[in-house]
C-alpha cells in the first residue's frame, strides 16, 4: 500500500493497542507490555484527577506551564528527567531480569529489543540530556550574575519540544510498539523492508524533535554565557561549571545536526522511498553510522562535561578550598570538547576500514585519557589538605573518582583495533558505556540535585537518606556492571535476550542481584524527598548559603527570587562570594532600589507542546490530514506569538526594598554556623567565616 493511501485513522485501530496482543495471545511478555501501558494510563488519569481535587491547574498554569523564568524551567526539565529516569531504570530491570532466567525467561525476543531500544533511547536523550539542562538552566544564570538566559522564550520552547518527545515514547507503551534496532536505530534494519511497523517512526520523530530542542538549547547557553555575564565576570572569573556549560554547549550546537539530520533521512527513506542507507539504488549504510556517530561520541562529552562542573563545585566546596589548577581544568575541559570530534570512527573500528584509519581514531581516542588525567589530578589536589565534609555531593563525587577511572581505563584499552575486535559487541562494551555513564553522569546530576536542591525550594534534602541511596547506587552498579566485563570476555553477545552457553549464567543472576540494589537505590531516593519535604520546617535555609558557598548563586535567598539579584553584583575574583563575604561585602543593602524588567510569562511553549506531540503521533500513524492541521497550527502560533506587544512587566523598586529588607533582617538575627554544624536544625543558611 502506497504511503498516502491510509485511511483517516491512518494504521491505527485496535490491534494497535497493547492490550489487544494479551487479548490475543496471553503470556507473561504480553502480561509485562499490558501492565506496562496501564501504568501509564493510570498515572496520567491519577495525576489530572489530583491536579483537579486539589484545584491547583491556575497556580500550575501561571507559574509554571507559561512561565519564562529560567529557574522554574530547569525544575520542570528535572521533574520530567525524573520520571523518564524511573522508566528506563524499570525497563534495565526486565532486561535483567530476563537475561538471568535464560534461556526459557518470559520475554519475547521481540520485546525484549524494544526494551534496550527504549532504555538506551530514555537514559540518553530524556534522562541525562534534560537533567542536565535542567541544573544548567537553574545554576549557570546565577552563577554569571545573569537575570535569565538570553532568550527564555526560546528556552522554554526548548523544554516544549523535549517533553512532548519524551511523552510520544510514552504513548509508544500503549499504542503500537517501539523500534527494535536499539538506541542508534541502525538501517537497515530500521529501514521499511525490514522494519514496517511504526516502532523506528517513533524513534525518529523523537529523537528529531527532541533534537532540535537540544539545539537550540545549546545555542541559548552560550549566547547567555558570552552576553549576560554581570559587570566583572570575564571568562577566567567564572565558575568550572559554567566554563564545563559553555563547551558543552557549543557540542550541542555541533553535534546534534548529524543526528537530526541522519534521523530526518532514514523517515524519507521510510515515508518516501528513498535510498539514503539501502545497498541498492546508489544508497550506503555507511553514511548513517558516520553521521550517527559524528554526534554519538561528543554525546558523550556533551553529557560528561557538565557532571565534570558539578563535581568540580563539589569538591571545592565541600573541601572548603579553592579549585586547584582552575586553568589547567579549562584548558582540559576544551581540549576534550575539541577531540571529542576526532573519534567516532572508534565505534565501527570492525566495518571495513584500513588499518591506518583505525590506528589514526584509535591513538585520538587514547588522547583523551590525558586531559581526562589532568582533571582528576587536580580534583584530587583539591581536596588535599581539605577540610572534606562527607556530604551526600560529596559521596557521590568520591565514588565517581574511584569507578570513573576505572570506566576510563577500560575505554583506553577499547581504543585499541586489535582488542575491539576481540571484543566487539559483547557484553564488555556494556560494561564500559555504562562504567562511564553512570558514574560521570548520574552520579554527577544526582550530586547536583542534592547540592542546589536548598537553593531551589529553601530547604535542604535529608542527608541520611540521600548518602544511603548513593551508596546503593554504588553497590548495585558494581554488581550490575562488572560482571559485564568478565562476560563479555567469555563472548556473549550484547542485546541477547537469551542463550544457549549456560557458563554466561551465573553473570547474569550477579548482574540481576546488582538490578535489585539499584532499584534499592531507586526508592531511598523517592524516600529521601518523602522524609525532606517531612522534616522541611528543621531544615529551611532562607537565607540562602547552606554550604558556606564560594560562587553567586549563593547569594541570594532560597528560594531565589524571579529577579535572581536585587542588584547585578560586581564580580572581582574567581570565588565572587567568598571574596564577598571575607571583605564583609555579601549581604549588602544597594545604594538604590530600581525597578527591574523581567519577561512576561508565555502561553507559547504550552502550545507548542502539546501541538507537536499531535504532530509527532499523526506522522508515526500516518494521519495526514492531522499532521497537516497541527503543523499549521505551530505555524501559526509561531506568528501570532511575534505580535504579542506586552512581553515584559516591572517589578516596581518599592516591592524590591520591602523583599530585600526583610531578607536582610533575616541574615542579621541569624546564627552564623560552622561547617560542623551545617547539617543540625541551626543552619538556617547562614554560612560561618571559616578561612
Amino acid at each position: 500500500m502506497n504511503n498516502l493511501d491510509y485511511g483517516w485513522l491512518g494504521k491505527l485501530n485496535w490491534d494497535s493497542l497493547v492490550f489487544s496482543g494479551f487479548l490475543e495471545r496471553p503470556s507473561v511478555s504480553e502480561a509485562v507490555a499490558s501492565v506496562a501501558g496501564s501504568i501509564v494510563i493510570l498515572a496520567t488519569v491519577g495525576i489530572l484527577f489530583l491536579l483537579t481535587w486539589f484545584k491547583v491547574w491556575g497556580t500550575l498554569w501561571r507559574d509554571w506551564l507559561t512561565s519564562t523564568d529560567h529557574k522554574r524551567i530547569g525544575i520542570m526539565y528535572i521533574v520530567f528527567a525524573i520520571v523518564m529516569l524511573v522508566r528506563g531504570l524499570l525497563e534495565g530491570m526486565v532486561m535483567r531480569a530476563q537475561q538471568a532466567a535464560a534461556p526459557e525467561g518470559f520475554l519475547y525476543a521481540d520485546h525484549f529489543a524494544q526494551l534496550f531500544s527504549t532504555h538506551g533511547t530514555i537514559m540518553v536523550f530524556f534522562v541525562a540530556v534534560p537533567f542536565l539542562v535542567g541544573l544548567i538552566n537553574f545554576a549557570m544564570p546565577l552563577q554569571i550574575g545573569a537575570r535569565d538566559v538570553a532568550f527564555p522564550v526560546l528556552n522554554q520552547i526548548s523544554l516544549a519540544v523535549t517533553v512532548s518527545s519524551g511523552i510520544l515514547l510514552m504513548v509508544s507503551l500503549v499504542v503500537g510498539q517501539f523500534s527494535t534496532g536499539g538506541w542508534s536505530a541502525y538501517p537497515p534494519y530500521t529501514g521499511a523492508d525490514f522494519s514496517p511497523g511504526v516502532g523506528p517512526d517513533y524513534w525518529i520523530w523523537a529523537i528529531v524533535f527532541s533534537g532540535a530542542g537540544t539545539t537550540l538549547t545549546g545555542i541559548n547557553f552560550t549566547v547567555t554565557v558570552y552576553k549576560c555575564r554581570g559587570p566583572g565576570m570575564h571568562l577566567f572569573r567564572m565558575p568550572l561549571f559554567c566554563w564545563t556549560v559553555l563547551c558543552a554547549s557549543i557540542l550541542m550546537i555541533f553535534a546534534m545536526p548529524p543526528l537530526s539530520v541522519a534521523a530526518l533521512m532514514l523517515g524519507l527513506d521510510r515515508y518516501l522511498d528513498f535510498h539514503f542507507f539501502t545497498n541498492d539504488l546508489g544508497g550506503n549504510m555507511m553514511n548513517y553510522a558516520n553521521l550517527f556517530w559524528l554526534f554519538g561520541h561528543p554525546e558523550v562529552y556533551l553529557l560528561v562535561l557538565p557532571a565534570y562542573g558539578i563535581f568540580s563545585e563539589v569538591f571545592s566546596t565541600y573541601s572548603a578550598k579553592t579549585l586547584y589548577g582552575y586553568k589547567s581544568l579549562v584548558i582540559a575541559t576544551m581540549c576534550i570538547a575539541i577531540l571529542s570530534f576526532t573519534v567516532w570512527l572508534h565505534h565501527f573500528f570492525t566495518m571495513g576500514q584500513s588499518p591506518t584509519i583505525n590506528i589514526a581514531f584509535g591513538i585520538a581516542t587514547m588522547l583523551i585519557a590525558v586531559p581526562t588525567g589532568v582533571k582528576v589530578y587536580d580534583w584530587m589536589a583539591t581536596m588535599y589538605r581539605g577540610r572534606i565534609r562527607f556530604t551526600t555531593p560529596m559521596v557521590y563525587a568520591i565514588g565517581f573518582l574511584i569507578l570513573f577511572v576505572i570506566g576510563g581505563l577500560s575505554g583506553v584499552i577499547l581504543a585499541n583495533p586489535t582488542v575491539d575486535f576481540q571484543v566487539h559487541n559483547t557484553l564488555f562494551l556494556v560494561a564500559h558505556f555504562h562504567n562511564v555513564l553512570i558514574p560521570g553522569v548520574l552520579f554527577g546530576i544526582l550530586a547536583g540535585y542534592n547540592y542546589w536542591f536548598p537553593k531551589a525550594f529553601g530547604f535542604r534534602l535529608n542527608d541520611k537518606w540521600g548518602k544511603r541511596s548513593a551508596y546503593l547506587w554504588f553497590a548495585g552498579f558494581m554488581v550490575t556492571f562488572f560482571p559485564l566485563y568478565g562476560a563479555g570476555l567469555l563472548g556473549m553477545p550484547r542485546r541477547s535476550f537469551s542463550y544457549a552457553d549456560l557458563t554466561f549464567k551465573p553473570y547474569m543472576i550477579v548482574a540481576f542481584i546488582g538490578a535489585m540494589i539499584v532499584l534499592a537505590a531507586l526508592i531511598s531516593l523517592v524516600i529521601q524527598f518523602i522524609v525532606s519535604i517531612r522534616d522541611r520546617k528543621k531544615t529551611q535555609v532562607p537565607v540562602g548559603d547552606p554550604w558556606d558557598g564560594r560562587s553567586l548563586e549563593w547569594n541570594s535567598p532560597a528560594p531565589v527570587p524571579a529577579y535572581n539579584f536585587v542588584e547585578i553584583p560586581k564580580v572581582t575574583d574567581r570565588d565572587a562570594f567568598t571574596e564577598a563575604k571575607e571583605h564583609g561585602e555579601a549581604y549588602k543593602r544597594p545604594k538604590v532600589y530600581r525597578d527591574i524588567e523581567l519577561p512576561k510569562n508565555n502561553p507559547l511553549g504550552f502550545i507548542l507542546c502539546v501541538v507537536s506531540g499531535i504532530l509527532m503521533f499523526a506522522l508515526v500513524w500516518y494521519i495526514w490530514w492531522l499532521a497537516l492541521i497541527s503543523a499549521l497550527t505551530i505555524l501559526v502560533a509561531v506568528i501570532a506569538a511575534t505580535f504579542r506587544k506586552e512581553t515584559e512587566y516591572i517589578i516596581p523598586a518599592s516591592q524590591l526594598e520591602k523583599d530585600t529588607e526583610a531578607w536582610l533582617a533575616l541574615v542579621e538575627k541569624s546564627e552564623a554556623v560552622s561547617r560542623d554544624l551545617e547539617d543540625s536544625p541551626r543552619n538556617v543558611g547562614l554560612a560561618k567565616l571559616e578561612i
